[in-house]
């Protein structure tokens, strides 16, 4: 029996374009294509030009060894991409990273809310616990946020004032790990030696399988046996790991003594909470924030009036910033979502189909059998240039106003719809919301305090990096 990922519609039935090539051979060349010889944006642009579908098989990594199946049908649009996030229809365990599983000594032993599917027990519990957890601090969240924020500000000057310029992503991942740690701990932790090196080295070893660190090529093939054939042990970060948890679990009593309501051990809950501070939490925002600086410092000096001009009328008509503020900042909002529309933080999705159903595309239906892995790269499906006009250009009005409104439902970065909310029920990020409020912040607090900047952006393994070049002080707030 088949089911359909969106209603009735008059489209041709296709089978699905696209193979996977020999076994094992041709996973490790769609592998070297992918990191190598043609990189991410190619390789899939390329196969949807040879096909002429939007929907088509492939390989993708890490595949041999590291993967017992790298076969995948890939979704690249706005209208079939929508199928992962539909969990009646497609299972989530254990493809949180895609189609390899880190081994749970990465996190003690335990499997994680982020690795399980919604039809297993612990997936309620866990994500309860966590809508708990940011119920419980959400008093915190704005001042918390703009006190980091100021030390981040102070620290980036005194860089700009001795270098001439600021590498931002360094301040970046320090304010991001303060933020989250006394967030969730009842008071800050006195061992000097956690922080964000160590969540880092900890990510690394998890998320090597999906990287290249941008290497000379001639090293191409070590790196490729590497970081993308064998899993990198755990025990490499385990007293780095072990510290985080002693420290999570010292000193967030408060917030993990709310484990017991759901019938989750200290232990369990402890472990999750250095997941959602460390992976979901900092690892989140050590991609998006220099996403966001990048791409409102490349729009340019109109833009940095307009948001500067909304900004500062909006906290002196409310007299400070609040909640309420915050919702009246339309074009600050909108630029919010058009960087998270234009570099989602997550560029990957994957699920497994539960049942035999059709998916469609923009031209054309296509059956998916029970048991076929599904993969989305969101970059693609969040600029469809059949959805969004200019779509890889940043245009910070692009959601304001009515008709920028309806365009909101196409924005996937949460691994859901901008316009729903996470539930136990589905695999939405349960910090959806914290995440665009952080971000709102950051923009507020920036142009109350300066005019205009320029940046350099560079990429990284994961993301993007931004220099400061220059910075203008607020001529008037």
């Amino acid at each position: 029996m088949l089911s359909s990922s969106s209603p009735s519609l008059d489209l041709p039935l296709k089978p699905i374009p696209g193979d996977y090539g020999l076994p094992f051979f041709g996973a490790v060349k769609d592998r070297l294509d992918y990191f190598y010889n043609q990189g991410e944006d190619e390789f899939f642009h390329s196969r949807i030009a040879k096909h002429n579908s939007t929907v088509f098989k492939t390989n993708m990594p890490p595949g041999p060894f590291m993967a017992s199946n790298p076969r995948v049908i890939a979704v690249l649009d706005a209208v079939s991409f929508p199928i992962l996030f539909d969990t009646s229809k497609v299972e989530k365990r254990n493809v949180f990273d895609g189609t390899f599983f880190p081994s749970v000594k990465f996190t003690g032993g335990y499997r994680v809310l982020s690795y399980l599917d919604p039809s297993e027990p612990n997936h309620t519990a866990l994500k309860s616990y966590c809508f708990s957890v940011l119920a419980k601090t959400h008093d915190n969240f704005i001042p918390l946020f703009r006190t980091c924020l100021s030390e981040l500000f102070i620290d980036v000057e005194d860089e700009m004032a001795n270098k001439g310029s600021a590498y931002l992503n360094t301040f970046i991942n320090q304010m991001s790990f303060n933020f989250f740690l006394n967030l969730f701990c009842d008071k800050k932790p006195v061992d000097s030696t956690i922080g964000p090196k160590q969540v880092d080295k900890w990510l690394f070893l998890q998320l090597a399988p999906l990287m290249t660190l941008g290497l000379p090529k001639f090293l191409n093939f070590l790196e490729d046996f590497v970081l993308h054939t064998f899993p990198l042990p755990s025990f490499l970060v385990k007293s780095d790991y072990n510290k985080l948890y002693e420290a999570f679990y010292s000193f967030s009593g408060s917030v993990l003594d709310e484990a017991e309501r759901f019938g989750i051990s200290k232990e369990e809950a402890c472990h999750n909470l250095v997941f959602l501070a460390g992976f979901n939490g900092y690892g989140g925002l050590k991609t998006l924030f220099p996403a966001l600086i990048k791409w409102v410092g490349l729009a340019g000096e109109e833009l940095h009036r307009q948001l500067a001009d909304e900004i500062r009328t909006v906290v002196k008509a409310e007299g400070g910033v609040t909640l309420s503020a915050l919702d009246q900042m339309v074009l600050t909002k909108s630029v919010v979502y058009e960087a998270l529309r234009i570099e989602p933080p997550v560029p990957y999705q994957y699920g497994n189909a539960k049942v035999d159903m059709v998916v469609h595309s923009h031209d054309a239906a296509f059956e998916i059998k029970k048991g076929d892995m599904i993969f989305g790269y969101q970059p693609f499906a969040t600029k469809d240039p059949r959805v969004f006009d200019s779509p890889e250009e940043f245009v910070g009005q692009r959601f304001v106003g009515d008709q920028g409104e309806k365009l909101l439902k196409y924005v996937y970065w949460s691994n859901g719809r901008e316009t729903d909310d996470p539930t136990v029920e589905n695999k939405q990020c349960p910090g959806k919301n914290l995440v665009v409020l952080l971000s709102r912040v950051l923009l507020v607090e920036f142009f109350l305090r300066y005019d205009t900047f320029t940046v350099e952006a560079g990429k990284l393994p994961l993301g993007s990096s931004v220099t400061f070049k220059s910075l203008t002080k607020a001529a008037s707030t």
